[in-house]
């Protein structure tokens, strides 16, 4: 009894570990602090050398940006025309069968369809403050 009583030591709490006193006195080795102080500064290191190669970079040519926004206006006329078509087809269907309750998304999708189509050319010539006709 007097065995057991000693190895669990009734006096102090339950989750603590025995830790032998040579253990508990020894640090960290070397390499374990080189490793741990590496992995804490990589990642800023990382992001400073970016910015380094960032600031050396010129100026930027953006003679083709008219003919690239004017493609990005383009794609959003179309895909507001057939965001606002496949609405209003979803929204008809469900009205002829009589579930106006179910048209009721189809005629939302027609509306941002139809938001796409008019504002879209303009919100993307905003982006490079560009007028495209």
């Amino acid at each position: 009894m007097n065995r057991f009583r000693r190895l669990l030591r009734f006096d102090t709490a339950r989750n603590r570990l025995f830790i032998p006193s040579a253990v508990r006195l020894t640090g960290p080795t070397l390499k374990t602090t080189l490793l741990s102080a590496i992995r804490t500064m990589a990642p800023t290191l990382f992001a400073l050398s970016i910015a380094g190669v960032a600031h050396a970079q010129g100026t930027m040519d953006f003679s083709g940006a008219t003919t690239l926004m004017t493609t990005f206006k383009t794609f959003a006329i179309y895909a507001g025309a057939v965001i606002c078509f496949g609405g209003l087809i979803f929204a008809g269907i469900r009205m002829m069968s009589g579930r106006f309750q179910d048209a009721i998304p189809g005629l939302f999708g027609a509306l941002f369809g139809a938001g796409v189509l008019g504002w879209g050319a303009g919100w993307i010539g905003s982006l490079t403050g560009q007028t495209m006709q």
